[in-house]
């Protein structure tokens, strides 16, 4: 049974659902493995890693929205997560991505962070009319992401828990719909 009350979401290859008990192992090991999660916020010890596990659990209850599990359909197994993130001190919602070891280069951020970008900005999901991405300056792989989903550097500023980091903006839902590059999100 899923600890929240977010809905399912698929695309061809993945799930994006929300978190499951045995989703705290995976997100554990990725939390706790610097050179992996440095860019995200990494943690020494697991007790830490567990707590922010527990937080996204309790963002999807104080805020309705959070980050998704990915779960791959072929294996079966939590890739990531992926979703939207606006804690205190966030400047404003966030769309966010990563992918746990063994599901690199596969295009399933991408895949994940297009799915619950739509979901965000749909009449039926959240609605929203703009989304960033919040990226530590050096995380080249983030930052070549967030363009390809068609975000651009707007500034600097300064993350409570990271330091400086960059603000990726995203198109707006009506700046898609008129490129052609999605459907209207009716």
């Amino acid at each position: 049974m899923t600890l929240t009350n977010a809905p399912i979401l698929e695309t061809d290859r993945l799930i994006l659902r929300g978190p499951l008990h045995d989703d705290a192992a995976p997100l554990m090991d990725f939390l706790c493995d610097r050179d992996r999660a440095e860019g995200f916020g990494a943690y020494d010890n697991r007790s830490d890693a567990w707590r922010w596990f527990a937080l996204n659990v309790g963002h999807w209850h104080f805020h309705g929205y959070g980050y998704f599990t990915i779960v791959d359909k072929a294996s079966n197994a939590a890739a990531g997560i992926a979703g939207i993130w606006n804690p205190h001190g966030w400047p404003e919602p966030e769309l966010g991505w990563v992918v746990f070891d063994g599901f690199e280069g596969k295009g399933i951020a991408y895949e994940a962070a297009l799915r619950a970008r739509e979901w965000a900005y749909a009449a039926d999901g959240l609605g929203f009319s703009t989304l960033t991405s919040n990226i530590v300056p050096g995380n080249d792989r983030s930052i070549a992401l967030a363009e390809r989903l068609g975000a651009w550097f707007e500034r600097k500023y300064q993350n409570v828990h990271m330091g400086e980091d960059l603000l990726y903006r995203h198109p707006s839902p009506t700046d898609l719909e008129s490129d052609g590059s999605v459907e209207a999100y009716a």
